[in-house]
């Protein structure tokens, strides 16, 4: 039976509803024997599809098949040629020269060049654009102050001396080409913005660089892509689908019904049925990335009252958490920045070496002390997106406030763009869901969402020691000296308990045996150009 087709034109023409409802299940029952075509899960639906405003992975996932910066990654995540085909510093390290390769085009068939790159990094860092992680790319020469308004976006360091080079000044050194490899330093095309606005992401209206365009968004259910003509290489996989499911249980049907070739996550499940269920398909391996739960720090009852946020931290048991709840490979968190980022130490909350019996017992004193107890009882809100991991989690965590401190915890749930929202307004957040995947192997990374003037403060927390930290250890002389600089700043936030640290990450996935080149790295990117689909027993 040959799988159910659709193009653009074809998408136009079929019901709403019937989009929502009959395409996926027709989709999943036909599994993976489509010919050249991947099916991955993608877990909720992408926010957006502008690589400026990219908030989350699972915009992430897909931009990285539609866009290629100057600077690429492998399928083992090794920095490799992208639009440039090199580039050198300076000395100092504050000028980095970049050499466009020859005949770079867009999908649309147009050239594209050095003066449409720097028009692009100009529109990233425009106020207006509000792009979420252009912190990430403060040092470059008046970035931030460009993203304020102060000057306007032609004084960003950012230049074309000629069609094919491009130049930034940087005012501080700083590992530039692993941060040409995120959505921010993706090109646009402009004139698709211009033309379209934010409708400019719409098939048939997408103009990109990369290995693949986009041929179909279906929205809550998949977003499909197709091979680019106009990039340099054929991708061995002609298309892939990327499949939304918040659930991850349903993701996992999905792949058992044959539906997935590359699940996003699996659920929690004891390990050992896992792996005596799926066998070699079950990939688990280190993950640069920390889970935890913040608190809204601009209303009650957590404004001003962190004796009330150590209480609320000193009651999880984390042991319980990774051993019992999630269950693969994850580690108790008493910190924000995980182990094993490159040339640093992590800071920790003291109290983590402390029996959970001692936690308890603090916890309980801490409470006393934050002004609640039998006869003035707690009662808050922990508010998680649409999952069963993030449900389960959930659960534990308010049967532990509930059973240590008497809190009562009313749980709530919310699709995915929703529980964004709302964390990012703290108007309505008291407890929520949170955590960070870095973007690159930096402490700093990790950090920088607790700036006051960041996009991803979900907390509200704002200290400006905190931050003169983070400051000084950009003018470090030393590697050292800016790590101990940075371990002071974790210290700092920690000390504060804006967030409940709860565990650090593990990338889980399951893949069919017909995947080739798929590579486990500390950053879990898996682009779709460095895998291949082979016949199974080939």
């Amino acid at each position: 039976m040959r799988p159910l087709a659709y193009n653009r034109k074809d998408d136009d023409l079929i019901p709403r509803p019937v989009k929502a409802t009959v395409l996926p299940l027709l989709l999943l029952c036909c599994g993976p024997a489509w010919g050249q075509a991947l099916e991955r899960g993608n877990g909720p639906e992408p926010s957006t599809l502008d690589a400026h405003r990219c908030p989350e992975v699972a915009c992430a996932n897909v931009l990285r098949d539609l866009y290629e910066g100057l600077v690429a990654e492998d399928g083992a995540g090794r920095l490799i040629p992208g639009m440039a085909r090199r580039w050198e510093a300076s000395a100092d390290g504050r000028t980095w020269t970049f050499h466009l390769r020859a005949g770079l085009r867009w999908s649309n068939g147009q050239a594209l060049d050095a003066p449409q790159v720097v028009a692009s990094f100009r529109r990233a860092f425009e106020p207006m654009t509000a792009a979420p992680f252009a912190g990430h790319f403060d040092a470059i020469e008046n970035a931030a102050r460009v993203q304020r308004g102060e000057v306007p976006p032609a004084q960003l360091g950012v230049s074309a001396p000629d069609s094919a080079t491009v130049v930034f000044r940087l005012s501080r050194s700083a590992d530039l080409p692993r941060l040409l490899t995120l959505p921010t330093a993706y090109p646009v095309y402009l004139p698709a913005i211009a033309a379209h606005g934010a409708q400019h992401t719409r098939p048939g209206k997408l103009v990109v660089n990369g290995a693949y365009r986009l041929a179909a968004w279906m929205p809550q259910a998949m977003i499909t892509l197709e091979r680019n003509p106009m990039f340099r290489d054929a991708a061995p996989i002609a298309r892939v689908r990327f499949h939304v499911t918040e659930d991850a249980s349903s993701e996992l049907k999905r792949f058992e019904s044959g539906g997935l070739h590359i699940t996003e996550t699996v659920p929690p499940q004891p390990l050992p049925q896992l792996r005596q269920r799926f066998g070699a398909q079950l990939r688990i391996s280190p993950y640069l990335g920390a889970f935890w739960l913040g608190f809204n720090l601009e209303q009650p009852p957590f404004e001003g009252n962190a004796a009330l946020r150590e209480a609320l931290s000193l009651a999880v048991d984390r042991d319980i958490l990774t051993r019992h709840v999630t269950g693969l490979g994850e580690t108790p968190a008493y910190g924000l920045v995980p182990p094993g980022v490159a040339d640093y130490a992590p800071a920790s909350l003291g109290w983590g070496r402390s029996t959970q019996k001692q936690r308890e017992a603090l916890a309980r004193q801490r409470l006393r002390e934050a002004g609640y107890g039998p006869g003035r009882p707690l009662e808050i809100e922990l508010r998680y997106n649409t999952s069963t991991p993030h449900r389960r989690l959930s659960l534990a965590v308010a049967a532990m406030w509930r059973e240590v401190l008497g809190v009562q915890v009313r749980l709530r749930n919310e699709e995915w763009k929703v529980f964004v929202g709302n964390r990012r307004q703290r108007v309505i957040t008291q407890v929520f869901r949170g955590g960070w995947i870095a973007d690159v192997d930096d402490a700093r990374n990790f950090l920088d969402g607790f700036r006051a003037d960041s996009a991803a403060n979900w907390t509200g927390y704002d200290d400006a020691r905190f931050t003169a930290m983070l400051d000084a250890a950009d003018r470090a002389p030393t590697l050292a000296a800016r790590s101990a600089l940075l371990r002071q700043a974790e210290a700092r936030l920690l000390s504060a308990h804006a967030i409940v640290p709860l565990y650090f990450y593990t990338s889980k996935h399951l893949v069919r045996p017909e995947v080739r080149g798929f590579e486990a790295n500390p950053l879990d990117r898996h682009p779709t150009r460095f895998l291949r689909l082979e016949p199974r027993g080939e």
